[in-house]
């Protein structure tokens, strides 16, 4: 049976989702509440193996965008090396992208995507499908509705009226790209730093360019008007402060970065209870946010996009489809939740903290290393086949 779907949210979520449900015979139509595109100058992520696998299940190479990152080495902020880990598995490398050039490439694969579209409400209709309006007071009705719409899905209230929103961690996310400025480290190995009063990471692109975050800490949440209002100026004082005792090179990167990157802030999610109801469903951070820390955001979303139009291809019906997704999701990926807080938690310690924090990292990294119990590992070795029938958890 062919089915229609509506897609509520256009980002990397979204635009996986679609390209998946086409490749299951399902046509699907993105609603993007943004009038523009979110194809501009922005942040990076990391796509590791596992991420890398959901994107060959749905014949997407992203071999051409950014550039390998084969792992990652943890310091403190007094210049201790603290380990190493992998960022590879069964060789497949992860890679550092930056997450507008990946917008452009999924969004390019002849989606069909309507702007300035926010979903309002959505009902089931009598003929079993269901019927969206958005605040222009346009409508669209399909046999189902997927809500790829982020921490603050409308899909998700729409689901469960009484289900758990965003929640603020007290960290923010600022950024940049640096030129002109030598790290000494190997091109594309990630470089983090716990810092005594700010975490912060950078890697080189091997064509020069450094690129970088930081995690400062906020207490009192800022809302986007108060982030959009802090200068470039003022994110490079506060910044230049927060490592001033660091042995690092983050004052050096952040003085030779021209543009620093808008500020944002860091959310969470607790464990929603219902990911769907009758012919609505969530997927991605709108069902379960990870931690930035672990870097599994995108991740989740693409295999969730997999197993969903599965489950859609080979189950008896929408609502069955729904159940089995679940079913095969919802295990793993509120494992990975629970390990990116944790090492989340890490970044925003006390100075009194910092010194047991950097003895268990230094500890189970030497373990990793001897054992080659990577804690990673079976995040990374989850794997996705197309042909293959939706069968039991992985």
């Amino acid at each position: 049976m062919t089915y229609t779907a509506l897609i509520a949210g256009g980002g990397i979520a979204g635009t996986a989702t679609a390209i998946a449900l086409r490749k299951a015979g399902v046509n699907a139509v993105i609603y993007e509440a943004y009038d523009r595109t979110a194809d501009q100058a922005g942040a990076f992520l990391t796509l590791a193996p596992n991420a890398l696998d959901a994107l060959r299940a749905l014949d997407l190479d992203i071999g051409g965008l950014g550039f390998e990152t084969p792992g990652i080495t943890i310091a403190s902020g007094s210049g201790r090396r603290l380990g190493e880990l992998s960022y590879a598995h069964g060789g497949v490398v992860s890679r550092t992208v930056k997450r507008a050039d990946l917008y452009r490439f999924l969004r390019g694969h002849d989606l069909r995507i309507e702007y300035g579209k926010r979903l309002t409400a959505a009902a089931h209709t009598p003929g079993g499908g269901v019927l969206a309006t958005f605040a222009d007071g346009a409508m669209a009705e399909a046999d189902l509705l997927i809500g790829a719409d982020g921490l603050r899905s409308a899909v998700r209230r729409l689901i469960d009226p009484d289900a758990p929103g965003a929640r603020y961690t007290g960290l923010l996310n600022v950024g940049g790209y640096a030129r002109g400025v030598s790290t000494g480290a190997e091109p594309g190995m990630m470089r983090a730093v716990f810092g005594k009063r700010c975490f912060f990471v950078h890697t080189a692109h091997p064509g020069g360019e450094v690129w970088w975050a930081a995690n400062p800490a906020q207490p009192v949440e800022l809302g986007p008007a108060e982030l959009a209002a802090i200068t470039a100026r003022e994110w490079r004082d506060r910044l230049s402060e927060l490592f001033r005792n660091d042995r690092s090179p983050a004052l050096d990167i952040i003085a030779a970065t021209d543009e620093i990157l808008a500020g944002w802030n860091s959310y969470e999610v607790p464990r929603v209870p219902s990911w769907h109801r009758g012919r609505m469903v969530v997927i991605g951070d709108a069902a379960h946010a990870t931690a930035p820390s672990i870097g599994q955001g995108a991740a989740m979303a693409v295999e969730d996009a997999v197993v969903l139009a599965k489950c859609l291809r080979d189950g008896p019906g929408v609502e069955a489809a729904f159940v089995a997704y679940e079913r095969l999701r919802r295990g793993r990926v509120e494992r990975v939740v629970e390990q990116g807080n944790r090492t989340g938690g890490w970044k925003a310690l006390s100075p009194l903290a910092r010194v047991p924090r950097d003895l268990v990292m230094s500890l189970g990294m030497k373990l990793a290393a001897r054992t080659g119990a990577d804690p990673s590992r079976w995040i990374y070795e989850h794997h996705l086949e197309w042909e293959e029938p939706v069968g039991e958890p992985v």
